[in-house]
């Protein structure tokens, strides 16, 4: 796979100069970078970086001295990781899944697969599933019965879609991502302990045995277009609705979804983010990696919250918060500030009540 420096900057919309028919094979760091490699060194701190290697070409920020830096050919762009974007989409080789249908593939007769769609080695496809045009299904795949799957998907080695699970176009599943396992959702026979903890917010009280029966998953998921899910990500069946994930929204690896929640559109789930049932999400909502969310309760558009964040609450439109439980970022920034006093505080009380404990005594 080749491409001229004349060829990426026509694809990004970018400027460049010099021998624009200089060809380009891979993308690499800037001390890194060969002959037949493209430099990336979109900022002045890899300036030095690039006399280290021997790139001919290279991705340059606006008004750099590209040939003071040694260079037959640059290409030059305002925003540095939206020019990644257009360039590793270029670059991207794949993961070299055959085209075709691999013959070791188990596919239900009643199956529908679209044109040009690639099965790879021991893919199994369950009846009335239709996986849509250009899709890859990587090796070691499970699709279930009565699943949809849209135009240009890809999903990765071991990947696993639950029956009845109903994807968009341009779905992308990183290895052992898991769509559409049962939620968790058990219940007692008498009122549990865990009841009366989350009523009381105390003591169970009285501790008594209990067996637990299980809720079963009748729901599916529903996943839009353009959504991406991680390795070992795993988004539940709903209980009696769907589990959603709106168009757009990115879930990171180790991403976990409980059954019935609904994921608004471009939001972003950061690794080890863990959404407890029935949660209701808004659009361009980010979760910091190992946000934990409670059980049934929303968060507005927009809201943004840090890493470890534990939510506990509603969380209104636009907040953008932090902290166990989470609460204004700002505010747990003046509760860690004031925490980091303390240590200084206490030793100011004990100074005063030596000076204090000498004191005469008043009339």
């Amino acid at each position: 796979m080749q491409y001229t420096i004349k060829q990426i900057a026509e694809a990004l919309g970018a400027e460049s100069q010099g021998d624009l028919s200089v060809t380009i094979e891979r993308a690499a760091e800037p001390a890194d970078a060969g002959p037949s490699d493209l430099a990336m060194a979109m900022s002045p701190k890899y300036a030095d970086a690039l006399s280290a290697g021997a790139a001919r070409a290279a991705v340059l920020w606006e008004g750099a001295d590209w040939q003071a830096l040694g260079l037959k050919a640059a290409i030059f762009v305002p925003r540095p990781r939206m020019a990644m974007a257009g360039i590793t989409a270029m670059l991207d080789r794949g993961q070299g899944v055959e085209p075709g249908i691999h013959s070791s593939a188990v596919i239900d007769p009643t199956a529908e697969i679209g044109e040009g769609a690639s099965i790879g080695p021991l893919a199994v496809i369950g009846a009335r599933v239709r996986i849509g045009k250009g899709a890859i299904i990587g090796p070691h795949c499970v699709i279930g019965m009565d699943a949809v799957l849209g135009n240009d998907a890809v999903l990765r080695e071991m990947v696993s879609i639950g029956a009845r699970a109903q994807i968009g176009d341009r779905f992308i599943a990183q290895p052992g991502a898991r769509i559409g396992g049962d939620g968790f959702s058990f219940v007692t026979p008498e009122v549990s302990g865990a009841e009366n903890a989350r009523k009381t917010m105390g003591d169970q009280g009285e501790v008594r045995a209990q067996s637990w029966l299980r809720i079963h998953s009748l729901g599916a998921v529903e996943i839009g277009d353009d959504v991406e899910v991680g390795a070992n990500c795993t988004v539940d069946n709903g209980t009696i609705r769907n589990t959603r994930i709106g168009n757009g929204s990115k879930l990171d690896n180790l991403v976990h979804v409980g059954h019935n929640t609904r994921v608004g559109q471009d939001c972003l789930l950061c690794g080890q983010t863990g959404v407890s049932g029935s949660v209701e999400i808004g659009n361009n909502v980010v979760l910091g990696g190992q946000t934990g969310v409670v059980d049934n309760i929303f968060i507005g558009d927009g809201v943004i919250s840090g890493g470890g964040t534990k939510i506990l609450s509603n969380v209104p439109k636009g907040r953008v918060i932090m902290g166990y439980p989470g609460i204004k970022m700002e505010t747990h920034t003046d509760i860690y500030k004031a925490q980091r006093r303390l240590p200084r505080l206490a030793r100011d009380v004990e100074a005063l009540k030596k000076v204090v404990s000498k004191l005469p005594p008043s009339d």
